[in-house]
């Protein structure tokens, strides 16, 4: 039992570490977290609901899991063939799709969220 505590407290320090790269190195994570933190204080200015928290803070969940697996698809791309690619640029492509595809859905859940508060 010790010994699957210790190597759960170790992940959990890896994935912290993991975090902290990706919040110090990557500008679509700063931007997302920019975008995050500015909608935070939306929802405590237009006292949002406890669903509609739970949605907005899932969306911010999704884009930067999705963001942040991207990254590391694009690594290990990298790291494998560091020359242009065909076939690893069609890999990072479809990485950037699923972002993008993350960032379009939590886009229209932000605006049903927020849309009848300005109206």
């Amino acid at each position: 039992m010790k010994k699957f505590l210790v190597g759960r407290f170790h992940g959990l320090l890896y994935s912290i570490k993991g975090a902290y790269y990706l919040i110090r190195t990557e500008d679509a994570i700063k931007f997302q977290s920019f975008i995050a933190l500015t909608l935070v204080f939306a929802g405590f200015y237009f006292e949002i609901t406890t669903t509609e928290w739970m949605f907005q803070l899932f969306t911010f969940g999704l884009v930067m899991g999705v963001e942040a697996l991207n990254t590391a698809i694009e690594d290990v791309a990298d790291f494998i063939h560091p020359e242009h690619n065909k076939k690893i640029g069609i890999i990072k492509d479809i990485g950037a799709g699923a972002v993008f595809l993350a960032a379009i859905f939590s886009i229209a859940i932000i605006l049903i969220i927020y849309v009848p508060y300005f109206l």
